[in-house]
């Protein structure tokens, strides 16, 4: 009579204990976008701001932080992305403090100072424009495995930039974390900041 209420005891305590895991599981949230926690790559950038500041991934510790490469002069997926990005900000609320959204030319023969002083604050008046020159433009994309080249246009001038059209996010603990498609959804990408900023 003991053994067996012994081994009942037993099997209640696994069987609880079972629940309470498959509950755990179930319960646990999701990214939406491509996760890529512990992949090794995109861990720093040296570039300057928009301010003249140099800048690095450690500056916004403490933060989600956004990374897209882009242009100014990009006629459409570059500026679609910016304004998505700015409905993510809205819609995050007071939380949009805790996120830094950064926009990083690979195109810096055009992309002053000056040229992204003016272009990124239409969008948030947070985000922040990175350049360097075509040395420390061509490091970091290698880092961040960016893709990105010249398309001949009309003229010498009139150039498009061929390019990865999607962006990087990392933890607050600087950290790369998701891989966003261009195209995404603000209600995607707001989810899975809000799981980072947990």
């Amino acid at each position: 009579m003991k053994i067996f209420s012994l081994r009942f005891a037993l099997l209640s305590i696994i069987f609880s204990s079972s629940v309470a895991l498959v509950g755990c599981t179930k319960s646990e949230e999701k990214f939406i976008n491509t996760d890529l926690t512990g992949l090794d790559y995109a861990k720093d950038f040296a570039l300057t701001d928009q301010n003249g500041k140099p800048r690095s991934l450690k500056d916004f510790r403490g933060k989600a932080v956004i990374m897209f490469f882009g242009y100014t002069q990009c006629p459409d997926v570059c500026p679609t992305t910016m304004v998505e990005m700015a409905k993510v900000m809205k819609e995050l609320g007071p939380q949009a403090d805790k996120v830094q959204v950064l926009f990083v030319t690979i195109d810096p023969e055009r992309d002053t100072q000056a040229l992204l002083a003016a272009y990124i604050p239409n969008f948030d008046q947070r985000f922040l424009g990175l350049y360097g020159d075509a040395a420390a433009t061509a490091k970091v994309a290698k880092e961040f495995k960016i893709f990105y080249q010249k398309s001949p246009g009309q003229t010498p001038d009139s150039y498009s930039m061929d390019h990865t059209a999607a962006s990087y996010v990392f933890d607050p603990e600087g950290r790369i974390r998701l891989y966003l498609q261009y195209g995404q959804k603000p209600e995607a990408i707001v989810h899975d900041l809000r799981l980072l900023l947990k």
